[in-house]
């Protein structure tokens, strides 16, 4: 069961991709960057469901079934999948540095600073890779922010959209486990 949640997940990454595109054309701020980006949601989320290793994989696996839909050199499309993957890997891990514990998944608190801590991570591994690539000509400050408050955006929309099908579905009766992510 754990192994089509993970290949689930992984499909669902690059279709949220894509309807992303067309849903949010309007906040793009170029090819790379979006005031709306939901897929950000869908990194923490696999790596605070399916724990460290399962989560990092299901986005990279995600990653690789994009590959694909961009139009830019493969080794700038591979160095964005492997930054989108250990953005969320780095942040738990930080988390759990600086707090000294795990994060608590029914912690609101837990939630927001996690989130807040992946989007800069994310926004900050993209445009140093970019600036390695040479991409970027310089490390552009006003794009790294646009991109963390894209991914913001796009987290706490998915957030919001996923407690809203969580109460409609146990309004239906569906009953949830109360559990940690998976330790692997």
């Amino acid at each position: 069961m754990h192994i089509l949640l993970i290949f689930a997940l992984a499909v669902l990454f690059p279709a949220t991709h894509i309807l992303n595109d067309w849903l949010f054309d309007f906040a793009n701020i170029n090819a790379n960057i979006s005031l709306i980006y939901m897929p950000a949601f869908l990194r923490l989320f696999n790596v605070l469901v399916l724990g460290p290793v399962f989560g990092t994989f299901a986005t990279l696996l995600g990653g690789m079934l994009l590959i694909p839909h961009f139009d830019g050199p493969l080794n700038l499309t591979l160095m964005n999948i492997v930054c989108s993957s250990a953005g969320p890997i780095i942040a738990l891990m930080s988390f759990k540095i600086y707090f000294k514990r795990s994060v608590q998944l029914t912690s609101l608190k837990d939630l927001a600073t996690m989130t807040v801590i992946y989007c800069v991570f994310n926004s900050f591994l993209h445009h140093t890779t970019w600036l390695m690539l040479d991409i970027d000509k310089g490390l552009n400050i006003s794009e790294m922010f646009w991109m963390l408050i894209g991914d913001l955006n796009g987290a706490l929309l998915g957030a919001y959209l996923m407690k809203a099908t969580i109460d409609f579905l146990e309004s239906k009766g569906v009953k949830f486990p109360k559990s940690s992510p998976p330790k692997n």
